[in-house]
C-alpha cells in the first residue's frame, strides 16, 4: 500500500530553523529549498508527496497544480487557504494519507478523518536522519555499528489500533 504524503508548505518551512531562514530572505528560496529536500528524500523512498501552500504568495507564473522534481505542488486558489485544500485531500484519501503539519486544527481533522499525522520538526528530523543514513563513512573512520534511533527499550505497552497504525506509517519514512 502506497502511503501519500500531504506536506502543509508554509508551516513546514517557518518550524525549519535552516528553511525559515532561507524564507526570511526571499520566499521563493525557502519553497525552492523544501522541494530539493523532498526531492531527494523521493529518490530513498517511493512514497507520494504533495506540497500545499497558500496561493497568495504564489509567483504569478505558477500553475495551481505542478509537479516538480517527483513533488506534486498545489497552491490555493484566490480567497481558499491552504489548509482548507488539506483538508479536501485528507477527506478524499483517508487513511493511506500521512499529514505533515503542526497547525492543530489540521492535525485534529486528519485524526478523526483516519490518516496519520506528524508534527512539522519531527518530519524534517526524520527527512534529514534518512538523508544522512546513506552516506558513507568519512576515509580513515570505521563505521561504529552504532545508528541513533528513537526506538524506546524497556517494558511493553500495547496502544490502541488507531495509535499502531499511526506510528506504522510514520516509520515507513
Amino acid at each position: 500500500m502506497s502511503m501519500h504524503i500531504i506536506i502543509d508548505g508554509y508551516n513546514l518551512i517557518r518550524q525549519s530553523h535552516r528553511l525559515s531562514a532561507l524564507d526570511r530572505r526571499a520566499l521563493q528560496m525557502g519553497r525552492e529549498a523544501l522541494l530539493d529536500t523532498l526531492a531527494a528524500y523521493k529518490k530513498k523512498a517511493s512514497h507520494t508527496i504533495t506540497v500545499v501552500f497558500d496561493g497568495v504568495g504564489a509567483p504569478d507564473f505558477v500553475h495551481h497544480r505542478d509537479k516538480i522534481q517527483g513533488i506534486n505542488v498545489t497552491y490555493s486558489h484566490q480567497g481558499e487557504s491552504a489548509d482548507a485544500v488539506i483538508r479536501q485531500m485528507v477527506a478524499r484519501k483517508r487513511e493511506k494519507a500521512l499529514v505533515v503539519s503542526s497547525d492543530r486544527e489540521v492535525v485534529q481533522f486528519a485524526s478523526a478523518n483516519g490518516a496519520a499525522t506528524i508534527s512539522s520538526p519531527e518530519f524534517e528530523f526524520r527527512v534529514t536522519e534518512a538523508l544522512y543514513d546513506d552516506m558513507d563513512p568519512v576515509e580513515g573512520q570505521e563505521e561504529t555499528g552504532w545508528r541513533p534511533t528513537t526506538r524506546k527499550k524497556g517494558p511493553s505497552r500495547r496502544l490502541s489500533k488507531k495509535e499502531r497504525r499511526n506510528r506504522q506509517k510514520i516509520r515507513k519514512l
